[in-house]
């Protein structure tokens, strides 16, 4: 195994998503996020609306605060964060404000992901997508089937 390989971005996409799944057992939108600051993650979220009984405790949120008073800065410009979903508008304008370096997603979200309105992020963040998104979309697929049912 190549050491390089536990700083990839594979590598931070696999912590979001077993964040995910903690938001799946517990009933929740599976979307989980972590952030990463020189190569070592000092946050992570997943859902958690319906536990706290709040429509902005998304996974980016939680993670965003977790990170701003780890670091004890609300700018994030030397951070990644890495979230299974595409972030919705509300997580992306509060990444723009947080002026993260990075934002990596995994499955794109037509209906409510931020893409659909322009980008929101800071014009320094650099956006990745795609990272793990056949996982990231059959967990999801996974979540609303069971909801029908």
């Amino acid at each position: 195994m190549d050491l390089l390989s536990i700083h990839s971005d594979d590598h931070f996409m696999q912590e979001a998503y077993r964040q995910a799944t903690y938001a799946f057992e517990e009933g929740e939108i599976p979307i989980g996020a972590v952030i990463v600051s020189n190569n070592r993650i000092i946050a992570k979220a997943y859902n958690q609306t319906e536990k706290l009984n709040d429509v902005t405790a998304h996974a980016e949120m939680l993670a965003l605060t977790a990170a701003a008073e780890h670091l004890g800065n609300k700018y994030l410009n030397d951070c990644t964060l890495f979230v299974t979903v595409e972030p919705c508008v509300m997580c992306a304008g509060a990444s723009y404000w947080a002026q993260l370096k990075r934002v990596v997603y995994g499955t794109s979200e037509p209906k409510r992901g931020y893409r659909r309105v322009g980008n929101l992020l800071h014009p320094k963040t650099e956006m990745v997508s795609g990272v793990m998104a056949q996982e990231c979309a059959e967990l999801m697929a996974a979540f609303f089937a069971a909801k029908r049912k």
